[in-house]
């Protein structure tokens, strides 16, 4: 744990001074043929300086390097050893076509690639063509043979590879989602990074004891702070998923104390508390423990909800959502049950968090107070002092790099504009309404935000996901629709419907008290009924003006 907040300029500082610190702590606990293999802190940053000592004999410091693949120690090796170097680190989306992938080595102008197996022989091609600078590709398990040669180099002469990096250097060039030709490439500088991390331990309680669960994928700014760098440099453990279907199942098997993930996850995983509750006729004790313990501290609410705890492992410290609108109402059911489910609130942009809430300091709804380097602002509040939120301070990016040169032009009076819009209560709490392009605003100016009306919807059994929007039916009048994708085998279940005329009758009867409850002027007209799933991002955010460009062109 760190005792006092360790002051860092770069990730190499952040590494070296928090070695002695943590030498025989676990940096991993990865499962391996039904059997963990560990790795102390010590030996992940000894990885890191022979890695390291390779890129530079090889002439790498300050190009870039990319990295791709899933989720494992060997990426983040790569990550730390390119920082750690000098050099550029680009992470890439493992879910991207070729065609994106090579638009990516083009912009980023790429000397070296490490890939995962299934995506090697796409870079061996690309680095065989003429229009990129790709020189080298690695697979992620020729990793250990380049440390192995490294350590050699580096225990010859470790003086030879001690380079200088100032705070305001690139450290990442990060791609935002989308597809790359619309995407956008955000510089962060060490500082920009380090800085976050800085503000986050001060934030959060993180011992060396602490068990990190990494699910989302690292190359997201979201998980690369909370379940990459930050236990790093706290000198906790970090433990890898298995995937989506895993995750109850792993945060028990590692008894796991801090996760960060998206609402959508949370939603999934307070379900299957239920279903697993109702399995073992413990749900109408469950909703009476609720108004129980409803003034209880949070000790006295694990201890009446051990079930729970028991299944998700008993260890569970921080549970942290972030990237996507989280209702207040999961937020306040884990609470209840004695789980500190917080918010955070942030973007590429801002490397990544802007915002958080803490265990004693919340409110239900908001993503916390701004970090202690982050200055925010509304600007051009309307009479609810809802407004596009704006940020400056050391974590905001260098700005977007563009030909070889960074684009400031995005600032104005050094304030970031997020797109978001927002209000701020009394209390310095943020509360995030919507994203300013997604707001739907009616002919008598008020305004729609779709998460809220999604939520509602997605409540209703048989409900895997909606997406609201509208239709324009002429000048003067704007129609709310929902799009709804279904679970047929639930509609059997708890409706005993089966056609889908039967099915549109029971959810738009739902709709129809849905609407019962909120403003008339929020109100849902139509509905269109699939099953097939929403266009998402790798990290299970809704792409909407993709999915409503779909619906447009039915």
């Amino acid at each position: 744990m760190l005792e006092e907040i360790i002051d860092i300029k770069n990730l190499r500082e952040m590494l070296d001074k928090t070695s002695d610190g943590y030498q025989k702590d676990i940096a991993y606990k990865i499962k391996e043929n039904n059997k963990y293999k560990i790795v102390t802190h010590k030996e992940a940053r000894d990885k890191v300086k022979y890695l390291s000592a390779k890129l530079l004999d090889m002439g790498l410091q300050n190009k870039k390097i990319a990295v791709m693949g899933d989720n494992s120690m060997n990426w983040e090796i790569a990550y730390l050893a390119t920082c750690y170097s000098g050099a550029i680190i680009v992470p890439i989306d493992k879910t991207l076509p070729l065609n994106e992938i090579e638009r990516i080595i083009k912009i980023s102008n790429a000397a070296l690639v490490f890939s995962f197996a299934k995506r090697y022989n796409d870079f061996k091609n690309l680095s065989s063509l003429e229009d990129n600078n790709l020189e080298y590709v690695f697979s992620l398990e020729e990793i250990d043979k380049l440390i192995q040669e490294g350590s050699k180099l580096y225990k010859k002469d470790s003086t030879k590879y001690n380079v200088l990096i100032s705070p305001n250097q690139i450290a990442s060039l990060l791609f935002t989602s989308g597809t790359t030709s619309k995407s956008k490439v955000v510089a962060l500088s060490h500082e920009n990074i380090c800085t976050n991390l800085r503000d986050l331990s001060s934030r959060m309680h993180i011992e060396t004891s602490d068990i990190f669960l990494s699910f989302l994928p690292v190359h997201h700014a979201f998980e690369c702070t909370f379940g990459f760098l930050l236990p790093i440099y706290c000198g906790a453990c970090i433990t890898f998923a298995d995937g989506i279907r895993h995750i109850i199942d792993n945060l028990r098997e590692y008894h796991a104390s801090v996760m960060a993930c998206v609402p959508a996850m949370y939603e999934n995983i307070l379900k299957n508390i239920k279903r697993n509750l109702a399995k073992e006729n413990l749900l109408d004790d469950y909703l009476q423990k609720l108004e129980m313990v409803h003034n209880a501290s949070l000790n006295e609410k694990k201890a009446a909800f051990k079930e729970i705890h028991n299944m998700l492992g008993n260890n569970i410290k921080y549970l942290i959502s972030g990237a996507a609108y989280l209702n207040e109402n999961i937020e306040k059911e884990f609470r209840e049950f004695g789980i500190n489910l917080m918010q955070g609130y942030g973007l590429t942009e801002t490397s990544p968090v802007i915002s958080m809430c803490s265990n004693q300091n919340y409110h239900l709804g908001s993503v916390g107070r701004p970090l202690d380097e982050a200055e925010v602002k509304i600007d051009s509040p309307n009479a609810d002092g809802v407004g596009e939120l704006i940020v400056k301070g050391k974590s905001v990016m260098l700005g977007y790099y563009h030909e070889g040169k960074i684009d400031r032009s995005c600032f104005k009076n050094d304030y970031f504009y997020t797109g978001d819009l927002a209000r701020i209560d009394k209390d310095g709490y943020i509360y995030i309404c919507g994203r300013k392009k997604d707001t739907i605003v009616l002919k008598n100016g008020k305004n729609i935000y779709p998460e809220e009306i999604e939520y509602l919807i997605n409540r209703v059994s048989g409900v895997k996901e909606s997406l609201i929007y509208s239709l324009t039916e002429d000048k003067s009048d704007v129609r709310i629709n929902a799009k709804i994708v279904f679970d047929r085998k639930v509609m059997m279940q708890n409706y005993h419907v089966q056609s889908d005329q039967d099915i549109y009758n029971i959810l738009f009867n739902e709709i129809k008290k849905i609407n019962k409850t909120i403003p008339e002027y929020k109100a849902i007209k139509g509905i269109v009924l699939t099953e097939e799933p929403l266009i998402r991002t790798s990290t299970n955010k809704l792409k909407r003006q993709e999915n409503i460009l779909a619906i447009n062109a039915v």
